[in-house]
């Protein structure tokens, strides 16, 4: 497999980009040196490199992609409301029936806004309950792993650069799953806490109903209630996840699948919150969320399109099928090439990742590296297993035998170490607080563009 063109790509984008793409998930330093730099388009499940390698795509656009690259009832309703124009000096009709399609679905959400990204979403959540509650700190699950690119939440994270210690000390955590966590910190900051924001679940359901009884705890202390559905929203149930756990947060938040990778998220929740931020009250004001392309027609048309989709054909149904489908197989060739202690497959049919341990049990960046690499060589691309609606029976199948045939060399690995394997540096986490060398692109993706 030839990348290049990626590689030469590569060497000028790092000159212009910092880091070279706009996504830190999406980065060079994610994914292992012989990968495809740059896609030039999608299809379904299906994406083509500059290069004109094609992939089965997991991963799906950072789980934004939930039916698939260039889903044509979605790329129409788009196209079509964009010939009526973009952005207006007024709000656009379709403001409104986004807003009603959308808390239509959302079972207890009176009011919603909405917005470009799911960081503006969360931090209007938030200082509407600061400001609801008069309180300054908050409460947020320390193993979901991305709420917002604002200081409130990347202060608590080991890249924490740039951010005053007077807001990071803010900003406390507790652990998912774990009840006796979140009522130390109620006891520690009796009446300070503000708001309290976890993802319904992440690879883990809630165990001893665990969202309702921190629910009753906020409830007890006075916090706002929030649940990020941004991963959640639009895989667990149409509903979100909310229905799947028949839960009512004060507040929620939802994007990435909501319009199927068009740019458009939302916050929704209760009207006495929601309302602070409107004209028609005598109030305190709060400037909650207010973004010059938080409104765009196409988006909205993408999302009402989207929504509608989603009630009118099994997606859901398909997801969880199609990923049980998958997790099975690969249950099967993982243990048929014994190495079950050491490669795992972990969450919900609709939301697969695999984890990756080293010969001595431990987790290994190296190894998910070597993994990643293997996969690709064989067709497969991602960063994880997320699942679209567009996955076939034989894009399933295709996914198990090459992993099927990576193995073989993962297990080969485990005995001679990753690096005989291992093309270039291993991959690193987004979350370090310096890099690793080297420092610029290897020597020999230097060169002229093909």
């Amino acid at each position: 497999m030839n990348f290049t063109h990626s590689k030469a790509l590569q060497n000028r984008v790092h000159q212009l980009i910092p880091g070279g793409c706009h996504t830190y998930a999406k980065g060079d330093d994610q994914f292992p040196y012989l990968a495809p730099g740059f896609i030039e388009r999608g299809q379904g499940c299906h994406v083509w490199d500059v290069d004109g390698n094609e992939f089965i795509e997991y991963g799906m656009g950072c789980r934004a992609v939930s039916l698939g690259h260039a889903f044509r009832p979605i790329v129409d309703a788009a196209t079509e409301e964009m010939q009526k124009g973009a952005n207006f000096t007024r709000p656009a009709v379709i403001e409104l029936q986004c807003a009603e399609e959308f808390l239509g679905m959302i079972r207890g959400a009176e009011m919603c806004k909405f917005s470009k990204d799911g960081s503006t979403a969360t931090t209007a959540a938030l200082k509407l309950s600061r400001a609801a509650t008069g309180r300054d700190q908050i409460a947020l699950c320390e193993d979901h792993p991305f709420f917002s690119i604002h200081d409130w939440f990347i202060g608590t994270t080991g890249i924490s650069g740039g951010i005053p210690q007077s807001i990071q000390d803010l900003s406390l955590t507790f652990r998912y799953n774990d009840l006796d966590s979140v009522k130390d910190l109620f006891k520690k900051h009796p009446n300070q806490i503000a708001c309290l924001i976890l993802e319904p679940a992440k690879y883990a359901d809630p165990e001893d109903h665990f969202l309702h009884r921190v629910q009753e705890l906020c409830q007890q202390n006075g916090t706002i209630f929030i649940l990020d559905e941004m991963i959640t929203g639009f895989r667990w149930s149409n509903g979100g996840a909310q229905e799947t756990y028949d839960i009512v947060p004060d507040m929620s938040t939802f994007g990435k699948a909501l319009a199927n990778g068009f740019s458009l998220s939302a916050l929704a929740g209760k009207r006495e919150l929601l309302e602070a931020s409107g004209i028609y009250h005598d109030r305190q004001r709060v400037f909650a969320l207010s973004t010059t392309h938080g409104a765009e027609t196409h988006a909205m048309a993408a999302g009402i399109a989207t929504m509608r989709y989603y009630q009118n054909h099994p997606v859901i149904e398909t997801l969880k099928r199609q990923g049980t489908r998958l997790a099975k197989g690969l249950h099967e060739v993982i243990s048929e090439n014994g190495v079950e202690d050491y490669v795992s497959i972990i969450g919900k049919p609709c939301n697969l990742v695999f984890g990756t341990k080293d010969a001595d049990g431990n987790p290994s960046q190296g190894f998910r590296c070597l993994l990643m690499q293997e996969l690709i060589k064989r067709g497969v691309l991602g960063p994880s297993l997320v699942i679209s609606y567009s996955h076939s029976d034989a894009d399933v199948d295709h996914t198990i035998e090459a992993f099927r045939q990576a193995l073989n060399v993962y297990r080969q690995a485990l005995t001679a170490g990753y690096q005989q394997f291992l093309v270039g540096r291993e991959s690193q986490t987004v979350y370090r607080e310096f890099n690793e060398p080297p420092f610029r692109i290897q020597p020999d993706c230097l060169g002229s563009e093909a």
